[in-house]
């Protein structure tokens, strides 16, 4: 097995229609400038899949039928020890319901658990496409920001228990680990969302899908293992797509204890043309059983690699743009930068970042309005594009300055 990985190694995209890289994409969300932006924007990585993952795709690519197939007992099998070795989590077969990537499991929780007009809990700023699918579905949009606290991120549990008391709430969406502001979340932060949730009446959905991406020093709690309460009034949202870099395969899975809840699930499932086993994809379970038995190794040489980006980021930004504030990277592979006290102007901090300094992020303000004067940047590429983003932006705000 390959046991030196070269992250640093650049791999060219153009012509692979990836989002993060298509020039009309970036065109469309940039602008007429966006072309010649470097993308450090979309949450996939900039580097190759795990070898196992590519040799198992290879090998059952070479098989020549590609008719009608489920997702079998291999896939179950890797997850279950997966989440057993790693998150301490025993998980059984009997709870797993898979579906085509977590975003389209979002809209299907939201359509079965509530009805147009009825509101969902958020925390911003968070995953654009959570409030997206709430709006989207008809529902409204009900929102408990988070609030920074010493430079750390924190939920806001009286605000939380206030809003959880209304009889329309019927759903609360976790991001475990936060994304964009990096958090892993504690077993007392758990405890006391889920107690809440509980004593309210409103179902969890728990998107664990940065789960295995968790900075030295830290460590995943998946919600469901906290107590049989928690299992017994959720949903969580897994898949091997952001750690292993599998998102364009497009499969995931919903894990759901309870039977009555799961029953609900499969049956909705079921008349949107999907049944339990065959949610996914055929080649999506392929890579992600692959992963899941043969890339650990490549994973925690990965998280290292990450977590020196991140350093690097953090230590050049703060120390030629000190008016920077670098959040605390616990989750994700995603890092959460105030620039409010260096250019508190929305137009023309992403002016500087997109016309001077050329690069394309995620801005703040995607994610809500909790998000404005901040930028999301993505760190799952070699050091080089890194630096090279990093100087860019340290160039672009001293002239401006000067």
């Amino acid at each position: 097995m390959e046991k030196n990985w070269n992250f640093d190694e650049v791999i060219d995209r153009t012509g692979t229609d990836a989002v993060k890289w298509e020039p009309d994409v970036l065109l469309n969300v940039f602008g007429k400038d966006g072309r010649n932006l470097l993308p450090m924007w979309v949450a996939d990585m900039d580097f190759k899949c795990p070898e196992p993952v590519t040799k198992a795709l290879i090998e059952r690519a070479e098989h020549p039928v590609y008719g009608y197939t489920r997702v079998g007992s291999a896939y179950f099998d890797a997850l279950i020890r997966w989440y057993e070795k790693r998150h301490n989590w025993s998980i059984s077969e009997s709870w797993i319901l898979t579906t085509p990537g977590v975003v389209p499991a979002v809209n299907y929780v939201i359509q079965r658990f509530s009805k147009p007009g009825d509101k969902i809990l958020i925390q911003s700023p968070v995953y654009y496409p959570f409030a997206r699918s709430i709006k989207n579905n008809g529902r409204q949009v009900l929102d408990n920001p988070l609030k920074i606290e010493n430079n750390h991120y924190k939920m806001d549990f009286k605000d939380l228990e206030k809003k959880l008391k209304d009889p329309r709430v019927k759903l609360a969406i976790l991001c475990s680990p936060h994304n964009p502001v990096g958090r892993v979340w504690t077993r007392h932060e758990l405890e006391t969302f889920g107690n809440l949730c509980i004593k309210n009446n409103v179902l969890v959905f728990s998107d664990e899908i940065h789960c295995d991406l968790v900075m030295p020093g830290f460590r995943h709690i998946c919600f469901a293992s906290v107590a049989d309460e928690f299992a017994e009034n959720s949903i969580t949202a897994l898949a091997a797509s952001k750690t292993f870099n599998l998102a364009g395969l497009q499969h995931s899975a919903l894990v759901i204890p309870e039977a009555k809840i799961r029953e609900q699930m499969r049956i909705f499932l079921e008349n949107a043309g999907f049944s339990g086993a065959e949610g996914g994809t055929l080649f999506g379970a392929v890579a992600a059983t692959a992963a899941y038995n043969e890339a650990e190794p490549w994973l925690d040489a990965l998280i290292n690699y990450l977590h020196e980006n991140f350093r690097f980021l953090k230590e050049n930004l703060e120390k030629n743009l000190p008016e920077i504030r670098v959040f605390e990277l616990q989750g994700t592979y995603l890092a959460w930068v105030d620039f409010t006290a260096l250019e508190n102007n929305e137009e023309r901090r992403i002016s500087i970042i997109e016309q001077k300094a050329k690069i394309a992020l995620d801005h703040g303000l995607w994610f809500g309005t909790d998000g404005a004067g901040f930028e999301r940047f993505n760190l799952a590429c070699p050091r080089s594009m890194l630096e090279k983003a990093v100087k860019a932006i340290i160039a672009a705000f001293k002239k401006d300055i000067a």
